[in-house]
């Protein structure tokens, strides 16, 4: 008995020479619909499955595959003479290799107008039947999605014999890609803002779907393995993971770590912006309308860390900019575009990766995750920034235009640092950050040190409440020749720092929200 293949695949990317060499190697081939019309226009002797069925194709389509005929084949054991007896009792021939891929969900959903009849219409039902019923049977049954194992299959078939664990691979492979193609499908059905439909404001069971870019050299550490993933569904945020890289060594694990840092920051912000970011926090940020002059300004912030660190723009990356960047290594710059002169600059930096995304739109995922041994958090990104906070002033002094306009953006930049998170601003530039301890004094006098004497007239931004007043954080930052002060509020000492504000003068408001970043 010739062993027996069904193709059932939406991708027919090198379909016709695998079919072809399936049957050189005296496979009967049945295939559906589209597939059987490929490959029968190619001049190769392919059967339609209802020829294996004796039943039509039912409902424009909808049921072609889902027959005794096709799940008993795939199905039976081999090596179980009563599955065999019973194949030969009904007529039905086992089923020795499926290759399916499934209907272009992703890519129908992707379109602006889609209607929810379309999406519906393009969810694969009886593709991943047979996928989950031959990676079941794997001992048994070869099972493909990736047109780039077909050379690989041929070349096992040819010599008669398919190692076992390759068969484990290729189920394993088939089952993954039928749990993402569900997990695209139920996020869809879920709706954007469907996390809210849930009990707690997230749904009681969750997969996430992800599809691997690339291997990394190594892990956080060069003893460890590391790769990087993205979310292939079609509202995803594009951010670093999704940048086209055009020039620069492959991306390393942290790389992409510290650059999506980068840019998240960079997006955060209306105005053109410059974000410096080394080891996943920012260490300088500032925004002007000439972007050489942002750069310079976010460098000037702290001249010693930027050396190998990330540089992420909002808008396209000039000439003059690159001008201002002279003599500084860096190890990324990530930006919607640049001028082809700056491109072209840019590239003779060997060791410079030259990312672009396709825009700078703010855009965040519906939730964000991070794991835990054994589990994982969610909770909905941040998108709250220091234009939308509400001020409520505390002091005497209310704050001047001016200052108001430069705590909202430290209170920006401060949502971007690691926590204890302390920024000091001046004219729409950090000149100090501390953040990273374990406590908000620590980082009070980082910033402070690192101003210097710039920090006359500036402003400083806490991402939670002051916990010291008189005699430490608070007095500290207004002897330093701060003029006011943004911070959550809801402290015990609130009203002594209140105290210590109006003693110096210093105004100070309360947004009544924190900013962690862990």
């Amino acid at each position: 008995m010739s062993p027996v293949a069904i193709l059932a695949a939406y991708d027919k990317s090198g379909l016709k020479n695998f079919a072809l060499q399936l049957a050189e190697l005296e496979f009967d081939i049945y295939s559906t619909g589209g597939t059987h019309k490929h490959l029968s226009e190619a001049g190769l002797a392919v059967q339609p499955v209802s020829s294996l069925t004796s039943f039509p194709e039912l409902l424009d389509g909808r049921v072609k595959t889902l027959h005794p005929a096709v799940h008993a084949g795939i199905l039976a054991r081999r090596d179980l003479p009563a599955h065999m007896e019973q194949l030969s009792e009904h007529g039905i021939a086992p089923i020795d290799l499926v290759c399916v891929n499934l209907y272009p969900f992703r890519e129908t959903i992707a379109k602006p107008d889609v209607t929810m009849v379309e999406a519906l219409e393009n969810i694969d039902i009886g593709g991943p039947t047979m996928l989950r019923a031959a990676a079941k049977n794997y001992p048994h049954v070869l099972v493909l999605v990736d047109p780039d194992d077909y050379d690989e299959v041929l070349g096992h078939l040819a010599m008669k014999q398919v190692p076992e664990d390759y068969r484990r691979r290729l189920a394993a492979k088939a089952f993954q890609h039928v749990a993402i193609y569900d997990t695209m499908i139920a996020g869809y059905l879920r709706d954007d803002a469907a996390y809210g439909d849930a009990p707690g404001g997230f749904p009681a069971e969750l997969t996430i779907g992800l599809e691997k870019i690339a291997d990394t050299r190594y892990g956080e550490n060069p003893h460890q393995r590391g790769a990087v993933y993205r979310d292939p569904s079609p509202s995803a945020p594009v951010g670093a993971v999704g940048a086209e890289q055009l020039h620069g060594l492959a991306m390393s694990y942290l790389n992409y770590f510290d650059a999506d840092a980068a840019w998240r920051c960079a997006i955060d912000f209306d105005e053109p912006v410059v974000v410096i970011v080394k080891h996943g926090t920012p260490c300088g940020v500032a925004a002007h309308d000439d972007i050489a002059v942002a750069y310079q300004r976010a460098y000037d912030s702290d001249p010693i860390s930027p050396f190998g660190g990330i540089i992420a723009v909002n808008r396209p990356v000039t000439w003059d900019m690159t001008e201002a960047m002279r003599g500084k290594r860096y190890d990324i710059i990530i930006a919607p575009g640049y001028e082809e002169r700056a491109l072209e600059r840019l590239r003779k930096r060997k060791d410079l990766r030259i990312l672009q995304t396709p825009s700078a739109d703010r855009d965040y995922p519906d939730v964000e995750f991070r794991q835990l041994l054994g589990g994982m958090l969610a909770h909905e990104p941040d998108t709250a920034r220091g234009a939308d906070v509400e001020l409520s002033v505390v002091t005497k002094r209310a704050p001047t235009v001016a200052e108001a306009d430069e705590l909202r953006f430290a209170w920006n930049c401060a949502k971007h640092v690691k926590s204890n998170a302390v920024v000091i601003a001046r004219e729409r530039a950090t000149i100090g950050i501390g953040g990273g301890q374990p406590n908000r004094l620590w980082p009070t006098q980082q910033a402070i040190e690192r101003a210097g004497e710039r920090i006359k007239g500036a402003v400083i931004a806490s991402d939670a409440f002051f916990p010291f007043a008189k005699g430490d954080a608070v007095e500290d930052a207004c002897r330093a020749g701060i003029t006011a002060i943004i911070q959550p509020g809801g402290g015990a000492r609130d009203e002594e720092a209140i105290e210590v504000c109006d003693e110096y003068g210093v105004a100070m408001v309360f947004t009544g929200t924190r900013a962690f970043r862990h």
